[in-house]
């Protein structure tokens, strides 16, 4: 009887003190930080460890892509160019859009290459074929790690995506490669707030907006002696495939930075951008942003 009693008088006390689920708080993810904002304006509306630096992964393609739109707003010429693929670019490491050395591919394309299937290849390619009408990085930039010789076919490029960075009032980043975080184990490249930053600028421009929601492209690649052959892409970003709003923007994974994503999407009036740094998986990171989306909606007027 007097543990009876014992028992139930410890049942009521705990309830006394036990709290309760905040139903208003954001999801519980896996994702390190993360960012939900405004597409219209680029405000940040929700964050968790948002200013946090990490490594990105190959996330910093958005801004690759970004560099080469804007030498196209001067030059609209640029985006029909062909660009020879290097022994270095075709041999790069890591995801690919499959360009072998000896091949060319247009401007246009490689930018496709890039973004969709997440070609680190057409990363370099680009990179090399613009660097020599780019400026070389300046001091601070060398100090970063810009100064490894091993970047010297294409660090004027990376310059100008870190020149690009400060003008965007990108606090955070620094950029060591075309495709992905460079540097040391050490190094870290961005923010989640600096990425929803540059999401927003990115998708100002209509082509770019285009071609991030695109979920396959067929591409001609030439052969060294000009034989053409088709390069079938497909978009890395799974979100696309729901039809549920989503339209956008860039994936990235390494083991160092997890699974990443920068995504845009749309319910009903309301668009808004996530994303998220550091998923546990490549299905945790689409299920992190949607569960961010989801819950947003339901807190916006």
């Amino acid at each position: 009887m007097i543990r009876m009693l014992a028992t139930v008088l410890f049942t009521a006390a705990s309830g006394l003190g036990a709290g309760a689920e905040d139903l208003a708080a954001p999801p519980i993810v896996t994702a390190k930080a993360w960012v939900i904002a405004e597409a219209s304006t680029g405000a940040v509306l929700w964050q968790h460890q948002a200013d946090t630096p990490r490594k990105a992964a190959s996330t910093a393609k958005t801004m690759c892509a970004y560099t080469v739109l804007r030498l196209a707003e001067k030059d609209p010429a640029v985006l029909e160019e062909w660009v020879a693929i290097s022994e270095l670019a075709g041999t790069t490491t890591g995801s690919t859009a499959d360009l072998k050395p000896g091949e060319k591919a247009q401007v246009k394309d490689c930018l496709l290459g890039l973004l969709l299937p997440s070609g680190n290849d057409a990363g370099n390619a680009l990179a090399e074929h613009f660097h020599p009408r780019l400026p070389p990085p300046d001091g601070p930039m060398l100090a970063r790690g810009l100064d490894n010789p091993l970047l010297a076919t294409r660090v004027n490029f990376v310059a100008e995506m870190n020149r690009l960075a400060r003008e965007l009032g990108l606090a955070s980043t620094i950029y060591r490669s075309a495709f992905g975080d460079g540097g040391t184990e050490q190094d870290r490249t961005t923010t989640a707030r600096d990425l929803a930053r540059l999401a927003f600028f990115a998708m100002q421009k209509p082509v770019f907006r285009t071609w991030v929601a695109t979920r396959r492209h067929e591409a001609v690649v030439k052969s060294a002696n000009g034989t053409p052959r088709t390069a079938l892409w497909e978009n890395s970003n799974d979100l696309l495939a729901l039809d549920l709003g989503y339209d956008g923007i860039k994936t990235g994974v390494t083991n160092q930075a997890g699974h990443c994503l920068i995504a845009s999407g749309r319910h009903g009036d309301d668009a808004l951008h996530v994303v998220v740094l550091g998923s546990a998986s490549e299905e945790s990171c689409s299920a992190d942003a949607r569960n961010l989306f989801r819950w947003a909606w339901t807190q916006r007027p």
